[in-house]
């Protein structure tokens, strides 16, 4: 794997919202779904991915979730994904992609920045903005499992606030 670059690490290091691992990636501590960056660089600006997994919906519900809910929840999810560049400070939004399987869905986005700090906080938004959309999306009238339950739980506190 290529070298992350110094700068990278040390915008890592400052802003805290992730933890570097042990090939070279970087997990986002402030979500509950497995969501990783990469960093390189090229020619002094900085290439960034991000990738999130994330249950599926009848892999988030206890029980039964019909064929044509979860296609139309998947495809309401890419519809609100799209919109990830909003979240965004930098000027290069991403046109994310989502992959779904029965278990889970991962979303990917690419994007490229001069300046390092910027870039890892658009990298944190853009998982927190995934997270969010996938929050908003849940349907009621399920029991979630968790993580999700967990996050439901959490919504519900700070909209009580």
């Amino acid at each position: 794997m290529t070298e992350t670059p110094r700068r990278v690490e040390r915008a890592v290091r400052d802003d805290g919202a992730f933890d570097p691992t042990d090939d070279g990636r970087f997990e986002l501590t402030t979500t509950v779904f497995e969501a990783v960056m990469t960093a390189t660089e090229t020619d002094g600006r900085i290439d960034f991915e991000v990738r999130m997994r994330a249950p599926s919906l009848s892999a988030a519900v206890d029980g039964d979730v019909a064929d044509v809910i979860e296609e139309g929840w998947l495809e309401t999810f890419e519809r609100r994904i799209e919109d990830v560049g909003g979240a965004m400070r930098g000027d290069d939004a991403p046109e994310p992609t989502v992959r779904a399987t029965t278990d889970e869905i991962v979303v990917e986005a690419a994007f490229t920045d001069i300046n390092e700090r910027r870039g890892v906080g658009d990298a944190a938004a853009i998982v927190n903005y995934a997270e969010g959309t996938y929050v908003q999306g849940l349907i009621p009238g399920y029991d979630y499992v968790d993580p999700v339950a967990g996050l439901v739980d959490r919504a519900r506190r700070t909209g009580e606030r």
